[in-house]
Formats: structure tokens, sequence, C-alpha cells
């Protein structure tokens, strides 16, 4: 069985990721600050940067994870929380994403023509930042029904 630094049942980098994920989450928080304080050029550094290593993040560990184990049991298992909390976790995370990708082009680059721009930025980055947090507190949940032993030991083997 894996074992990672977290003492869970769970391969090295799942542990990796999670401390990552949850470090972006609060550097998301602190450029939200940052854009209060009216430094928006660091918030813009922050932000994307975040934005940019989740990118990466997803297509090299989340993408393949997903497709490997959740995906080819759906809709048949889609019941079971193992299999809902991680399609959960996915959907959000892809909305977030996808949003934060678009929030990065829109407001920080001239790349997208005019009419495709972000104009009320607060409730753009406001929306996105509850999305983030939803999907990271869905990560933490599926993390935990994947590999916290006490609820490894419950679950139903696929």
């Amino acid at each position: 069985m894996n074992q990672g630094f977290l003492g869970t049942a769970t391969p090295l980098y799942a542990d990796v990721v999670l401390i990552l994920e949850i470090g972006m989450g609060l550097a998301l928080l602190a450029g939200a600050l940052l854009a209060r304080m009216r430094k928006f050029r660091a918030h813009a550094c922050c932000q994307s940067i975040v934005v940019l290593i989740n990118f990466v993040i997803i297509v090299a560990v989340m993408v393949p994870s997903f497709r490997n184990h959740v995906s080819p049991r759906i809709p048949l298992r889609l019941g079971r929380p193992y299999y809902a909390v991680a399609t959960a976790h996915a959907a959000t995370g892809t909305v977030a994403e996808c949003a934060g990708l678009y929030i990065l082009l829109a407001a920080g680059t001239k790349l997208l023509p005019k009419k495709l721009r972000i104009t009320r930025y607060k409730l753009w980055m406001r929306c996105e930042l509850v999305v983030w947090w939803a999907t990271l507190v869905l990560g933490l949940a599926t993390y935990g029904r994947w590999y916290v032993p006490h609820l490894v030991a419950k679950r139903i083997r696929p």
C-alpha cells in the first residue's frame, strides 16, 4: 500500500497536490487582499500564477486520475460517494479553471476582442473565488474519501 507523507494510504503525489491546492487557495485569498489594498499589479500577478500552476496540475495529475478511476464507472456508480464526490469536484473544478483562464485572458490581456473582455471585474472575481473554494472543499472531500484510512475501510471497492 502507498504511504503519503500525511500518513494516509495515498501515493506521494496526491499529498503534494493536496498541499499545493491548499496553498493556492490561500494565495487566492491573499491576492484578493492585494486587490482590496489597491495593489492591482501584485493582485494580477498572484492570481495569474495560481491559475497557471493549477492548470498544469489539472492536466498532469487530475485529468488522468479522473479518467482512470472515475469516468469509466459513470453513470453506473455515480450514486456512490466515492464517485459522486470526485465527479462533483471535477465539475466545479472545470468551471473554476475555465473561469480563471477566461478572467486571466479577458482582464489581463488584449488577446480577446473588446466585446468579450470583462467590465464588471469585482463580480467575476468574487464569483470565481467562491467557485474555487467550493472546488477546494470538494477536493478535500475527495481526498478524504479516497485516501483517509477509516473512510477507505468503509467504502465499497469498485
